[in-house]
Order: C-alpha cells, then sequence, then structure tokens
C-alpha cells in the first residue's frame, strides 16, 4: 500500500472525530492486550478458568451500552463498531451479510472466523453464521472478538481468530423495547431476568418485519431463547440449559448490472420476483462448571445445533432460477480443565487442557425450477458427514513480575464420508492437524506492555471438496495459516488509552469455495500472505466528552499460484480493502441526554483474484444517535443512519460485475421500558 493511501483514510477518520468525539473505557491492566469499547471494565481473573481476556493477542469487546440500543434488521450489522471487522453486505433476504477481519474476505469462499454463542459454537458446515440471527440486541451483554493465530481453544474456523456472543445471565429485570422506523421497520424486543435461590431463568423475545430500502425485500423474523442455570449453595457449580429458536422468511431483491444499480438502486427486477427463502434454526446447549477445589476448574458444553433453509434465487437476467435446499444438525461438545496452583518459583502459573468433538449430518439439495418455483430438474444432491476431533493445552507462566509467556499446542483430526447422488465417497485423511502456539508480553512501565504472539491455525476445504473425488485420488492436505503479530498497549494517562499492532499471516495453500459450482467443489488458489497495521485509542477528552478510533491498514498477496488459478501470482487476493476504519463520540449532554456520531470508512477491492477488474467498495458513512432518558425507566431514542445519504453497495463478479446498492438514509425512533 502506498504511504498516501495510508494516509487520506486516517486524515478522513480524524477530521470527523475531532469534529463529533466518541467514548470508551478499557481495561488499565497492562498484563494482556484486550481493550473494551463501553462501560466495561475489563480485568484479568486470575483465580478462575482462562478466558478470551488472557490471551495475548488483539482482544475486543464491545460492552452491552453500545449494543442494546442499535436498530438493526440483522445481528451481524451489530459488529458495525467493532475495530477491525469488515462488514460484507449482501443484502439478499436470509443471505444478508457477514463479518471477517485478518485480510479475509466475507464472500462465503473462506470462513476464517469461529463463531461461539455463549461460548458454543456455531458455524454451519460452510464457516457461514446464520446462527447470529438467533440473537436479539436487548438480550446481549458484550460480544468479545479474538484477532490472531494463537488462541488454542478452537480448531475448525479458527484460521483469523474467533467472535463469542454473550447474553445475559442471571439477575432480576424486565425491559421491553419498541422501535419503528425507515422502510416501515418495526422491532419489538422483551427480555426478562428472574433469580432467586441459585436458580437463575432469563428469556429473550423479540419480532422484527420491514420492508427494507429495495423494493421486493421485505424481511420478517422472530427468535425466542431461554437460559435455565442452578447454582448449589456452595457455589462451587453450575449446571445450566440454554434453547433458541429463530425462524425468518424474506424476499430477495437480486442484483442488478452496475448501470441500474446508480439509476434506481431501490429497484428489483422482474426476474428476481420468485427469490426469497425460510429459514428455520434451534440451538440446544447443556452447561456444566465445577469448582474441583480452590485451584482446579472443570467446564463442560454439550451442544445441538440445527438448520433448516429453503432459498429460490436467480442472480442474472436470463439465467436459471435456483432452488437450494440446506439442512444440518450438528452435534458437539467442549471440555476444559484448568489447575492455578500456588508455587513459589513463579508469579504466576497456570495449566489448561481442553478436548472438543464435534458430529456433523449435513444435507445440500439444489433445482432448477421455473417462475413459480416448481422443479424443472436436480442439479445437487449430497449427504455427508464431517466430524472432527481436537484437543489442547496450554501454560500461561510469569517468571518475573513483568513478564508472562503463555506456549500453547493444539491437534486436530477430521473423519466422515459423502453420499454424492449415490456414490460415496471418503473424505480427505488430513492426518493429525497440529498447531503450535506461543504468546508474551512484558509489562514496560504500569502504563506501557509489549506483546507478541505467533501460532498455527488451518483451514479445511468445506462441502463436497473435503472427500475424495475417487478411490483414485491422492489426499489433500490441510491449509496451515502461520501467523505472528507485535503490539504495544498503552495507558499514558487516566484518560486514554490504546494498542498499536502489527501483524501476518502466511497460509499454505488457500481452499476457496466456488460458490456457483453445482458438485460443491472448492478451488486452491496457492499461497497466500496477508499483512497489516492496526492502531486503536479511546480518550475521555472531557467528563461529557469521549472520542475513539480503530483503523485496520492491511494488504494481501497471493505467494504461490494454486493450480486452479496459475496466473494469479504477486495478485491482490479479491474482496479485501486496504482499511477499515471506525471512529466515533459520546457526548453527554446532561445527566439525561446522551450524543453519539461514528463513521464507518473502507477502501476500494478487486472482484478476483485475477484482479482483472475495476475496484468497487470504497464508501465513508456517517450515523448518529440520541437518548433521552424520560424517568428511571423510560428511555427514548433516535437514531440516524447513513445521515448523508452516501450511496455504496456490495459487488461481485458473474458475467458481468453484480451490484447490491446498500441502504439510503435512514431515521429509527424506539421506546425501551424498565418494569
Amino acid at each position: 500500500m502506498t504511504i498516501t493511501k495510508t494516509l487520506k483514510p486516517i486524515s478522513i477518520a480524524l477530521a470527523v472525530i475531532y469534529a463529533n468525539g466518541a467514548y470508551a473505557q478499557t481495561s488499565n491492566l497492562l498484563d494482556d492486550a484486550s481493550l473494551s469499547l463501553g462501560s466495561m471494565v475489563v480485568s484479568s481473573d486470575n483465580n478462575g478458568p482462562l478466558t478470551s481476556r488472557n490471551l495475548s493477542t488483539s482482544v475486543d469487546v464491545l460492552s452491552q451500552d453500545r449494543i442494546e440500543n442499535q436498530n438493526v434488521n440483522y445481528t451481524w450489522q451489530l459488529f458495525d463498531q467493532m475495530p477491525g471487522v469488515m462488514l460484507t453486505q449482501y443484502g439478499m433476504g436470509n443471505e444478508s451479510g457477514k463479518i471477517s477481519f485478518r485480510g479475509f474476505n466475507g464472500e462465503g469462499e473462506i470462513n476464517a472466523v469461529k463463531l461461539l454463542i455463549d461460548g458454543v459454537p456455531s458455524n454451519q458446515n460452510s464457516g457461514n453464521m446464520p446462527y447470529l440471527e438467533l440473537l436479539t440486541p436487548l438480550e446481549i451483554e458484550s460480544i468479545e472478538v479474538v484477532r490472531g493465530t494463537n488462541d488454542p481453544r478452537y480448531g475448525l474456523h479458527n484460521i483469523a481468530g474467533n467472535a463469542d456472543i454473550l447474553t445475559q445471565q442471571g439477575g432480576n429485570y424486565n425491559k421491553g423495547r419498541v422501535s419503528y422506523g425507515s422502510f416501515d421497520t418495526r422491532h419489538v424486543q422483551f427480555v426478562s431476568g428472574i433469580e432467586n435461590n441459585g436458580f437463575s431463568q432469563n428469556y429473550a423475545i423479540s419480532y422484527l418485519n420491514s420492508n427494507r430500502y429495495r423494493d421486493h425485500s421485505d424481511i420478517e423474523k422472530s427468535t425466542f431463547s431461554g437460559k435455565w442455570f442452578y447454582t448449589p449453595e456452595s457455589g462451587r457449580a453450575q449446571i445450566g440449559f440454554i434453547a433458541r429458536h429463530g425462524q425468518a422468511n424474506a424476499e430477495e431483491a437480486g442484483y442488478l448490472t452496475r448501470f441500474e444499480a446508480r439509476d434506481d438502486p431501490e429497484q428489483s427486477r422482474p426476474h428476481n420476483a420468485p427469490d426469497g427463502g425460510d429459514r428455520s434454526m434451534n440451538q440446544f446447549s447443556a452447561h456444566l462448571d465445577v469448582d474441583l477445589s480452590d485451584n482446579l476448574f472443570w467446564n463442560t458444553k454439550a451442544y445441538l445445533n440445527q438448520l433448516d433453509e429453503y432459498r429460490y434465487v436467480t442472480f442474472a437476467a436470463g439465467g436459471n432460477h435456483n432452488e437450494r435446499i440446506t439442512q444440518e444438525d450438528h452435534k458437539g461438545a467442549l471440555s476444559s480443565l484448568t489447575w492455578r496452583p500456588e508455587v513459589s518459583w513463579a508469579h504466576e502459573f497456570a495449566l489448561v487442557g481442553g478436548l472438543s468433538a464435534e458430529f456433523q449430518d449435513n444435507e445440500s439439495r439444489r433445482y432448477i425450477v421455473d417462475d413459480f418455483r416448481n422443479r424443472n430438474s436436480q442439479t445437487r444432491d449430497q449427504k455427508f458427514d464431517f466430524d472432527i476431533y481436537g484437543g489442547f493445552v496450554q501454560a500461561i507462566y510469569k517468571p518475573t513480575e513483568k513478564l508472562k509467556l503463555v506456549p500453547a499446542y493444539r491437534v486436530d483430526t477430521v473423519r466422515g464420508s459423502l453420499n454424492d447422488a449415490g456414490v460415496r465417497r471418503d473424505i480427505n485423511d488430513y492426518g493429525n492437524i497440529s498447531q503450535p502456539k506461543f504468546s508474551a508480553v512484558y509489562s514496560l512501565t504500569d502504563r506501557y506492555a509489549v506483546y507478541g504472539n505467533w501460532g498455527k491455525t488451518f483451514q479445511v476445504a468445506s462441502g463436497a471438496a473435503s472427500y475424495q473425488k475417487n478411490v483414485f485420488s491422492d489426499d489433500l492436505d490441510a491449509s496451515i495459516n502461520e501467523g505472528w503479530e507485535i503490539g504495544l498497549k498503552f495507558t499514558p494517562t487516566d484518560w486514554l488509552n490504546g494498542r498499536v499492532a502489527v501483524w501476518q499471516q502466511v497460509a499454505s495453500g488457500e481452499f476457496k469455495t466456488k460458490l456457483g459450482d453445482a458438485n460443491n467443489d472448492s478451488e486452491n488458489i496457492g499461497k497466500t500472505e496477508r499483512r497489516g497495521v492496526d492502531v486503536q485509542f479511546n480518550a475521555q477528552a472531557t467528563e461529557k466528552l469521549g472520542v475513539w478510533f480503530a483503523a485496520a491498514f492491511q494488504d494481501s498477496e497471493i505467494l504461490k499460484a494454486g493450480s486452479d488459478k496459475p496466473n494469479s501470482k504477486g495478485n491482490e487476493i479479491d474482496h479485501v480493502p486496504s482499511y477499515l476504519i471506525d471512529a466515533g463520540i459520546d457526548y453527554q449532554a446532561n445527566p439525561k441526554l446522551k450524543l453519539s456520531s461514528w463513521v464507518s470508512a473502507q477502501d476500494d477491492y478487486y472482484l478476483t483474484v485475477d484482479n482483472d477488474t475495476r475496484k468497487f467498495g470504497q464508501y465513508v458513512l456517517v450515523n448518529a444517535s440520541a437518548s433521552y432518558a424520560l424517568t428511571d425507566k423510560v428511555k427514548l431514542g433516535l437514531e440516524l443512519k447513513n445521515i448523508f445519504d452516501r450511496y455504496y453497495e456490495y459487488v461481485w463478479l458473474n458475467t458481468e460485475s453484480m451490484h447490491s446498492p446498500g441502504d439510503g438514509r435512514a431515521v429509527y425512533g424506539s421506546v425501551q421500558v424498565d418494569f
């Protein structure tokens, strides 16, 4: 990337910051690299199981007060203020968008983020994240994002890091929130907590209905969740159960040509009239946490994820109407044991080991249909088992008060078979996939700490591409992602803190799903490199005014072209912008009135790894909100999105560029009641 290109987005973001302001509170502890956005005190727990905030890498936490007031149609949109996170906004009904980071895109070809909900793995087989839509903003307590390759707790999909959505547990409360706004958007949420004599119940119910910005893009969805946990009087154990259900029905406006998108971005072409889909999801999980002694902690989760989706889609005028059916049942369990002995030879020592297993039963069927969704022919009929087993060990060792060392090691192995239209195929024997990791933090003073980490993660092909093409096929190797990060966390004053980091990640042989392929296959794009610089800071400028800023500057390169893309050496990876910027302000005008404004900016990108298209995708969007406490229990909210009505879009390449315009200016009002 050029210096000019780097400085331009910085100047834009700083101009917005100093024109508008922002506030975020973060941890002052300097033996980790975590930062928090919102009114949450982040601290390392040195007396219990290890958490994300014990990791010596870029960990960011978005707190409840920055989540519950947001007006979103989809849960992934809550990541808009998350540092370094890219939002890929398809805008196609239930296939609405995705999150990604560390130079990976959200195209669905390489899904590099492990998603967890209350610690429960929640990706589908491809790595996509439909289970995010089981959640509603009012029930979420925090969102934790771990970027980097040194977290050993998870294997599959944990390529660039992971994101954990944590919901409220325990407490006594009742909250309702009703919002209405642009595009006839109606959203009703209710959450309740009941806790007594060690038994807690938490419930969340939501309903959303919106006509959305474009024609033929109506969505209606509902969610329900219940959490039941019991803690005996001794407080040394906790047992619980969580149930979630989500239902969504959505129309799809379809993609436009470049001319159509700029001429009339709200339109939907006649060939997209049959497009849309229904999605039903369930998630059930059982939890057991036991303090076996004062320094030995056991944590176990077992879960079942169920996805049932019917989608009708047409990509271009004159193209086939497609019916796509996805049905998945994933059963799994995770268990870890943490030992924190008191030793004389170290300032701190902890050892944790864990095991995990997931058993997937997946079906993928596709048909060519007519304008009335009547089936003409079948193009895919696949049933496949995908089972993965893993284990890890990690230690925390502080030989001195200022130095913390964190070695770790993880191993995963994969089993399964595919039935492809009656033909059985065995899974590739990837062997034992080894992933060594190491991290260190050194506290220079009580206000500055440097940290570094190195680690390996892995990628295996999704769908049918993970299975041998015939009995004579050679087994594929897993693609190993080797990454490192060096950073500085700083708190030079009580009102300013932040983090600067430099990172790199190299994949040995990257797989890329062929999204339109009837065989559900992948291609190998070769050895790739991603690298970047992250800059973040949070400042409480005055008692009333706070500022926050986050920029991720990144680039990508194909170091060695794969057999499927022999002419791509030296090219950029598609849909990877050179910068992502988030910045904003909070201003507490008086005890009742709070004003906020924030900006999101993104660079443009190529549409293919051949780099033979023009670049698309650049934008700068400005938003604002106000909340007013009418009483202690009633709060009014107003939110303006895309204030300047800037045109922005998601673009991909078919036979020509296909464009999905983003939402224009929108206004939402809300009433929240605590009772």
